[in-house]
């Protein structure tokens, strides 16, 4: 699988994609397929205040139920409501329309700390 460059990634299968000081969040296709069958996406509250590691929600598969985590610190500013209707866009589209949140970042910076996308292949291949 080839992850998009634009974006950052964490040992959570998370992404991030910066957008001025923004960043959209969502799950990695890697993620995806060990989840399997999405069927519920439970999404963070629009104004919920997150450090890196707290839980933002959970996504329901037919395997497992798993926690979403925040890679950065932040605000959540607006959550990906088609998932509310079609959590299997998570599946679908886990780099693009199947998006989980934006988050307001306290500070740019903080994506240093995270992955490029040819550590996560490294990552997800060991």
């Amino acid at each position: 699988m080839e992850y998009p460059t634009d974006r950052h990634y964490t040992k959570e299968h998370e992404w991030v994609l910066q957008e001025g000081r923004t960043a959209l969040v969502g799950i990695t296709d890697f993620a995806q397929k060990e989840l399997g069958d999405i069927v519920y996406v439970e999404l963070p509250e629009t104004g919920q205040r997150v450090q890196a590691g707290d839980v933002l929600g959970t996504v329901e598969s037919v395997k497992a139920v798993s926690e979403i985590f925040a890679p950065l610190a932040g605000t959540v500013v607006e959550a990906n409501a088609i998932l509310d209707e079609r959590p299997e866009m998570l599946n679908e589209d886990p780099h693009g329309a199947g998006w989980y949140c934006k988050l307001q970042l306290v500070s740019a910076s903080d994506l240093d700390g995270l992955m490029e996308a040819a550590d996560y292949v490294k990552l997800t291949e060991a």
